[in-house]
């Protein structure tokens, strides 16, 4: 970033940007509730879709947030919560394998973090972008998103995730979806300011308001649930078929991380990866990911919409964060606030999932694009091909199978065929020259 743009931000605003470092309790304490609204929809719609408690996901969504900053040193302004990297395997591994032993599996997946932290700290960033250059990292983003249309289609059609069930008529469902879906869209699209970042709220409390008035939402269980009440904690159980099943997912978000970490610190002008380390984010990360599991929570992800609202906002101190963390953390123990989430119509949250998972595959496609990656080259093309349709397809060998598969095979494929040097693109083929 250069000095010209750096004074930008500083005269637009017309003050240092480390102003919010001084800012009285209260205003951090405001701030950080601010920060958990731009969260706050994406946190909240993996539980609900995998079938797990958003009210645990808000408890170690908050827990994770707190150890991830107390492993950093309380230097980065980064709020971690549910993954939607790990909805499709979830799913899958929660029908195989039971949700004691996937908790299991992504508390192993929270280690594997936990390992490639300590191999950056003893080796470097250089083995990672051996792994994982952009022919690799592209495919296995766009399987994540293209993988879970489905889910979207059989939510926003009225029926359960896996289409086995009819919840709602069909052509009501889609009504409510698609309305959901546009007003999404519009907000993300033409809303100002703080409201262009929570567009699924906009979708979520536009749709539930129409399914209330269509009748379709049921308010028996908010009436029953205790005020204050003890989230469904789930102690995990272990297999090596559900960590094998889910170690190499944690692939995917890994890669998300490094982006996240990346971005952050484009947006405070500091190199988190040299200060305090990718080595301790990724620690942080891996410790947060696998405290949720132990509780029967979703794994933790850095969130790019709150690396959004830091931007806009120009609130780049991290105990924000530890305030949004603190108030996710009491929320969660408000039995009816659960309660109201889980009464959510599955048309509102499909047809939102229509633009979210597709978001999720236009990442993937872009990476490859912006890197110039060339894909009449031979290898690129059997990687990116094989890749996709192995997870898109849903092949299935040994306990390997989707999104798991999908990037072990892009990875080795990436390491075995000869030209490494393409698989980064054009752009960073001709900057070596």
């Amino acid at each position: 970033m250069s000095q010209h743009a750096n004074k930008h931000v500083n005269d637009a605003n017309n003050q240092p940007v480390d102003e919010s470092f001084h800012e009285p309790v209260w205003k951090q304490a405001l701030a950080g509730s601010q920060m958990l609204l731009v969260a706050f929809g994406a946190l909240v719609l993996m539980p609900l879709i995998t079938g797990m408690d958003p009210n645990v996901a808000l408890f170690t969504a908050g827990l994770g947030t707190i150890i991830f900053h107390i492993v950093t040193g309380g230097q980065i302004p980064i709020f971690l919560a549910s993954s939607f990297a790990f909805i499709a395997p979830v799913i899958a591994s929660k029908g195989k394998f039971g949700m004691e032993e996937t908790m299991g599996g992504l508390m192993a997946a929270g280690i594997l973090y936990i390992i490639l932290s300590a191999l950056v700290k003893v080796r470097g960033t250089g083995f990672i972008t051996r792994l994982l250059p952009p022919v690799v990292i592209g495919p296995v983003i766009m399987v994540i998103g293209l993988g879970l249309a489905p889910v979207a289609v059989h939510m926003a059609s009225g029926r359960t995730g896996d289409g086995s069930v009819q919840l709602i008529a069909e052509n009501t469902a889609l009504w409510i979806a698609m309305i959901s879906l546009v007003c999404t869209v519009g907000a993300s699209v033409w809303a100002k300011g703080i409201f262009r970042l929570i567009p699924i709220m906009f979708g979520v409390l536009v749709g539930y308001g129409l399914a209330a008035i269509m009748g379709l939402v049921d308010t028996t269980p908010v009436q029953q649930a205790p005020w204050l009440a003890i989230p469904n904690f789930t102690a995990p159980q272990f297999s090596w078929g559900a960590i094998l099943f889910m170690i190499p997912v944690a692939i995917a978000p890994a890669i998300e991380h490094i982006g996240d970490v990346l971005a952050i610190g484009n947006v405070t002008r500091k190199n988190y990866l040299d200060k305090p380390g990718l080595h301790r984010t990724l620690l942080g990360d891996g410790l947060a990911t696998s405290a949720a599991s132990l509780l029967g929570g979703p794994p933790n992800t850095t969130y790019s919409e709150v690396t959004g609202a830091v931007m806009l906002t120009r609130n780049f101190n991290p105990k924000t964060m530890w305030w949004a963390a603190v108030i996710a953390i009491v929320l969660a123990f408000v039995g009816k606030f659960g309660a109201v989430l889980q009464t959510i119509p599955v048309p509102v949250m499909g047809g939102i999932l229509c633009l979210l998972f597709g978001s999720i595959a236009v990442v993937g496609m872009s990476t490859l694009i912006r890197h110039q990656v060339d894909l009449n080259l031979p290898r690129n093309l059997v990687i990116v091909g094989v890749t996709l349709v192995f997870g898109i397809g849903g092949m299935v060998l040994g306990h390997l199978a989707g999104i798991a598969l999908c990037a072990i095979v892009a990875i080795a494929l990436n390491l075995i065929l000869p030209g490494s040097r393409e698989a980064w693109g054009k752009a960073i083929y001709e900057k070596k020259d």
